[in-house]
């Protein structure tokens, strides 16, 4: 006798429409230029694109960068967590991008069996201008909110982003 498959699981239910619903999820494929791998790749210093390019390493490669820069050392269970990948694949992304040279391996000085994940001090300074580069029209739409729409927008951003990753 076999045994009847479970059924997926519902999709949650939508929330009630509201009349600027279409307007913004209509704005997201206006992001896409921002996405593309050869704008991205056009952006980042001659060091930072040549080990990505040398190595191929990829997007999610890069993922785990601002993480470090932002956050400073960090084990690799955390950069799982943060980007909401699995333990082995934080793994074999730190793997790929310590073997290129842009990240350092570490003891943690507070517990031994423990490895802390830390940026390559010659990758800093390239990865900065990067990311002041890539987040440039970010930046600039930030700049003409005042205080209270700008916190209105970074928490939708952040809401937004842990549907997303929980999706």
């Amino acid at each position: 006798m076999q045994q009847a498959e479970s059924p997926p699981h519902p999709a949650p239910a939508p929330a009630p429409r509201r009349p600027d619903d279409t307007l913004v999820v209509g704005l997201i494929p206006l992001l896409e230029p921002y996405f593309r791998a050869g704008a991205v790749r056009d952006l980042m210093p001659d060091p930072l694109r040549e080990a990505m390019e040398t190595h191929g390493l990829t997007a999610r490669h890069g993922a785990v960068l601002p993480q470090l820069l932002a956050a400073g050392p960090l084990s690799v269970g955390e950069i799982a967590r943060r980007l909401h990948v699995s333990l082995p694949t934080a793994s074999e992304l730190v793997g790929g991008l310590h073997r290129a040279g842009v990240v350092e391996r570490t003891e943690d000085p507070a517990n031994r069996r423990r490895v802390l994940v830390s940026l390559a001090e010659a990758y800093r300074a390239p990865l900065e201008t990067f990311m002041v580069r890539r987040g440039g029209p970010l930046l600039r739409a930030l700049a003409t909110l005042d205080p209270a729409e700008r916190a209105g927008f970074v928490a939708g951003l952040t809401a937004w982003a842990h549907e997303v990753q929980n999706d």
